[in-house]
């Protein structure tokens, strides 16, 4: 049986747009791109056809509902010229005063003569491309289902007889909206906007339908900045993988890596959980920083800290992150839960792991994470994703959760610990009147682990980890005491000098 021949395509111009198509638009097809007004049909119009013209195709963009004016300007707001494309613009009377004798007033013409002046221009021009903006205005010249879908057929098959690959954009408008079409068109391409109760708005798309071709399915965020549409393909982490040694990874003090059994083991995740102030990020600093001193690139997401108090925080446990950024050997980002979304995070992920080599990825906090949309079950599937991409890599990941409460009985605030190769919990205790810090490993299923509890400390000396406790109880109940000596704490070291 002959293999099946590979279909031709047509580059959208959006290279992320071109991996979830699986290399371009079907060539010689009828596509269609709907939306809402806002969702950017438009930008990404453009940019299809300003590829093309550099890949030395003729392109046509036909509007109904923009002057040519008005198309020019949008053009212009991303720094593009529209030179060279040829743009034929049928708009109403009342929305230009001057026009020429070509121009059609769609108020004063049926459907069948806007389909004549179309498909004169397009053998007129003989174009590669076409752009038609958009279905709206015939649909409302139609004002009928049965005649409108018989003449978007008819123009469908002037089309493929012409070999030009098309883009037909809907704004969904109008009774019937724009379903009815679905079955004339080679591809339907879905655009989205999600307002939230506070920050950006959230753009995605999805493919709802390419006959005979591959593309990848489901919902892709992506966003519009001046100069460039950015799609976030969503991960499919089975199909990222890559050959590593599961070695054991040192934090650089030798007491935390025996309380971890030798250290974190490449390519798992590792969670550190506790309350607020407790050492989470600080213990998290201490593994990047000591990736960074074996040469290993290291990539830093803050949802909450900012890089001031971070490189202020670094200097006092004798570390030095900025110098380390300035370097390029740590890359750190401060996310911001309310501009940004979570396919857009996911993404810039993969680019430090994929372009920069990143062996070790902090993650702080998953608790502003989950924030970034309500939609809690979706987030923690997306995050179990990213975490198994990560792992299939090699990638040391650093989860920080913060818990509920500070002293006292303290809560998670969601459980994710099933999504983690080793936790590791952090509580404070008393002894003496004064408020210590406790940490213990309770799960790792790469290997085994200490059991028992050391006491660490933060300041003013530098992180300090100290000897097993064994004199604890209330571990379980979330409220540890301490009923043994003084013995084996930690006393603040002599100041030299």
């Amino acid at each position: 049986m002959p293999e099946p021949k590979p279909m031709d395509r047509i580059l959208t111009g959006i290279p992320e747009f071109d991996l979830v198509l699986r290399g371009g638009l079907p060539k010689e097809r009828l596509h269609l791109l709907e939306g809402a007004p806002g969702t950017g049909k438009t930008t990404i119009a453009l940019q299809f056809l300003l590829q093309g013209q550099r890949d030395g195709r003729r392109c046509l963009y036909v509007t109904l509902s923009e002057s040519r004016a008005e198309l020019c300007a949008s053009a212009a707001s991303h720094g593009w010229s529209l030179d060279g494309i040829g743009i034929f613009d049928l708009i109403p009377l009342e929305a230009q005063l001057e026009r020429q004798q070509s121009v059609l007033y769609p108020a004063e013409v049926d459907l069948g003569e806007t389909m004549r002046l179309i498909t004169d221009r397009i053998e007129q021009d003989a174009p590669d491309l076409v752009v038609i903006d958009s279905l709206s205005e015939l649909r409302l010249l139609a004002r009928d289902h049965l005649r409108y879908r018989r003449q978007i057929l008819a123009l469908k098959q002037f089309l493929q007889g012409r070999r030009c690959t098309t883009l037909v954009l809907d704004d969904l408008t109008g009774p019937q909206g724009g379903g009815e079409l679905h079955s004339l068109m080679h591809s339907v391409m879905s655009l989205e906007q999600i307002e939230r109760t506070y920050g950006a708005a959230r753009r995605r798309l999805r493919i709802a339908k390419m006959r005979g071709a591959e593309y990848q399915s489901g919902w892709h965020d992506f966003a519009i900045t001046p100069g460039n549409v950015l799609v976030f393909p969503g991960l499919i982490a089975d199909e990222h993988r890559a050959a590593f040694a599961p070695e054991p990874v040192s934090s650089g003090l030798d007491a935390i890596d025996e309380l971890m059994g030798g250290g974190i083991t490449r390519g798992t995740t590792t969670m550190l959980v506790g309350p607020s102030g407790a050492g989470k990020s600080s213990i998290a600093l201490q593994y990047v920083m000591a990736a960074v001193q074996r040469g290993e690139h290291s990539a830093y997401f803050s949802f909450d800290e900012t890089f001031a108090t971070l490189s202020m925080r670094s200097i006092a446990l004798g570390l030095d992150v900025a110098e380390s950024v300035r370097r390029g050997d740590l890359s750190w980002t401060r996310a911001n839960p309310s501009r940004l979304s979570p396919g857009e995070f996911v993404w810039q992920v993969r680019r430090q792991v994929e372009d920069h080599g990143a062996r070790l990825v902090v993650i702080d906090s998953l608790n502003s994470y989950l924030a970034t949309m309500p939609e809690e079950t979706a987030l923690t599937l997306q995050m179990h994703e990213l975490l198994t991409y990560l792992n299939n890599q090699g990638v040391v990941t650093i989860l920080v959760l913060a818990q509920q409460g500070v002293i006292g009985d303290v809560e998670n605030p969601v459980d994710l610990s099933f999504m983690s190769d080793t936790v590791v919990l952090l509580r404070f205790f008393e002894v003496g009147g004064e408020v210590r810090k406790a940490i213990s490993v309770v799960k790792k299923r790469a290997g085994v682990h200490e059991l028992s509890i050391r006491e660490f400390r933060l300041f003013p000396d530098g992180m300090q980890v100290g000897p097993r406790l064994m004199d604890f109880h209330g571990i379980l109940t979330g409220v540890p005491a301490y009923d043994g000596s003084r013995d084996p704490l930690l006393t603040p070291r002599p100041q030299s000098g």
